[in-house]
């Protein structure tokens, strides 16, 4: 065996040996940064080490400092796990480094990618003809749509963005909901708008765009408009009312964009679906498949109705590049990169549509067991409607609450995350792994159980 075989088996064993012990390893990591730091640092070696011996020591080091991702109970943040599918078909990517941005370069590479968007807009009840870009998660996802839709709204209103450049455009209004996700702002930033010039619109208790306060938000004002919504608000889960929203939107000329990091996926269950009535009849959707698809960071699609928009943004030209049609590099921001859409096919090969939507109602159904073992727990409140993934509890006091957090975090059976929500400490539990189980929910109400004050 060469250096390269006893390397990837060196690999093997240390990866089959992290999944295997998820179980019984704490969840958070029990090392800081500094002391991963002190683990791997120091001086560069003068004389290198060999490969196989690089990957033991990598692995004997890491563990103090990793979490528990793949396993049953990582509730924090919005973090999906990985099915087996996913995990080997991202093995396969590395080994086979290809550059994927062009179906000339690489046909196999994009014609999963391309295959998976199909599927995903199928199951999804997206049109099928629009764009699907693969990016590495749902912050380019709505950096991507939100600059399509700049060059597309301004072309509208007869200003080549390519040619003519930004300086003396006409402005863009940006319009967002009052609880949307933080990703929408930076990509607001990285596109060029300030703080003063977004448009922000009132939201009920949930976090859902309110339909009168954006009838009132568009009454006065013109020129190109884009308008964000969002499938799934990242603390309470819940979802605008796009079957209300878009046509107030369209009516004033507006762009819709839907930002779907995780919520999308409802529309892929029958039984979930009416949350996202009316979502297809936007203009562009981001979303994420390292969340509720569960393939391995990173993955994140743009999606966009007509790719002519995202060819007008993206197609950079070029008198080395060969086009064939639609490629990758047409509608996203990159040229060079791995094909992070073949895990995403992987994972929908393996689960089949029927398998998907047991997948989200899974999610869903989880979320339900844990708000309800939550509500049983004396001194604990369930803040939020448990319409989806998301669940939000806290205890009597702010300090409570996150003393609480910190001490689940210490113990280590699971993970959930502080967040605020209407000037409130609150723990966030997110639903977002295949692998989590019944026993999974037992344990860790067990470990809340155990924590809270008598």
């Amino acid at each position: 065996m060469d250096d390269r075989g006893r390397a990837l088996h060196a690999a093997h064993r240390s990866a089959m040996e992290f999944l295997g012990t998820l179980d019984e390893r704490p969840v958070w990591p029990r090392a800081t940064l500094d002391d991963m730091l002190g683990t791997f640092g120091g001086p560069l070696p003068a004389d290198g080490l060999d490969a196989e011996a690089v990957v033991e020591q990598l692995a004997a080091g890491a563990g103090p400092g990793l979490v528990g991702i793949p396993g049953g109970r990582f509730f924090g943040f919005v973090i999906g796990g990985t099915l087996p599918a996913a995990l080997a078909a991202d093995w396969l990517v590395s080994a086979w480094d290809q550059n994927s941005g062009s179906a000339m370069l690489t046909p196999t590479m994009v014609a999963l990618e391309r295959i998976a968007g199909r599927w995903m807009l199928e199951l999804l009840g997206l049109p099928e003809a629009a764009s699907v870009g693969f990016v590495t998660g749902g912050q380019m996802a709505n950096f991507t749509c939100m600059a399509t839709a700049r060059h597309a709204v301004l072309a509208r209103a007869g200003w080549d963005l390519a040619q003519q450049g930004l300086r003396s455009a006409p402005a863009v209004r940006l319009v967002v909901g009052a609880d949307r996700h933080g990703s929408i702002d930076r990509a607001a930033r990285f596109l060029g708008f300030g703080r003063s010039e977004i448009t922000v619109v009132d939201a009920d208790d949930q976090g859902r765009m309110r339909p009168d306060a954006l009838e009132r938000a568009l009454e006065h004002g013109e020129g190109p408009l884009l308008v964000c919504l969002q499938a799934g608000e990242v603390h309470t889960g819940a979802f605008d009312d796009f079957a209300a929203l878009i046509p107030i939107a369209h009516r004033n000329g507006a762009w819709v964009h839907v930002d779907g990091a995780f919520g999308l996926w409802a529309a892929a269950s029958p039984s979930l679906r009416p949350l996202t009535a009316g979502m297809e009849h936007a203009d562009s959707w981001a979303t994420d498949a390292h969340k509720t698809l569960n393939v391995p960071y990173d993955c994140g699609m743009a999606i966009v109705r007509d790719p002519a928009d995202s060819i007008a943004a993206f197609r950079t030209g070029g008198d080395y590049l060969v086009y064939t049609g639609l490629d990758p590099w047409d509608v996203t921001p990159e040229l060079s990169r791995r094909a992070r859409g073949v895990p995403a096919w992987a994972a929908l090969r393996s689960l089949g549509g029927s398998g998907v939507a047991a997948l989200v109602d899974r999610l869903h159904a989880n979320a339900v067991a844990i708000a309800a073992g939550l509500r049983q727990i004396e001194g604990v409140a369930v803040v939020n409607d448990v319409d989806y993934t998301q669940v939000m509890f806290g205890l009597a006091s702010d300090e409570a609450t996150r003393e609480l957090g910190a001490a689940i975090l210490a113990e280590g059976t699971a993970v959930v995350t502080g967040a605020e929500w209407r000037g409130r400490a609150v723990l966030r539990c997110s639903m977002s792994s295949w692998a989590t189980g019944p026993d999974d929910i037992e344990r860790t109400l067990a470990a809340v159980r155990g924590l809270v004050p008598g």
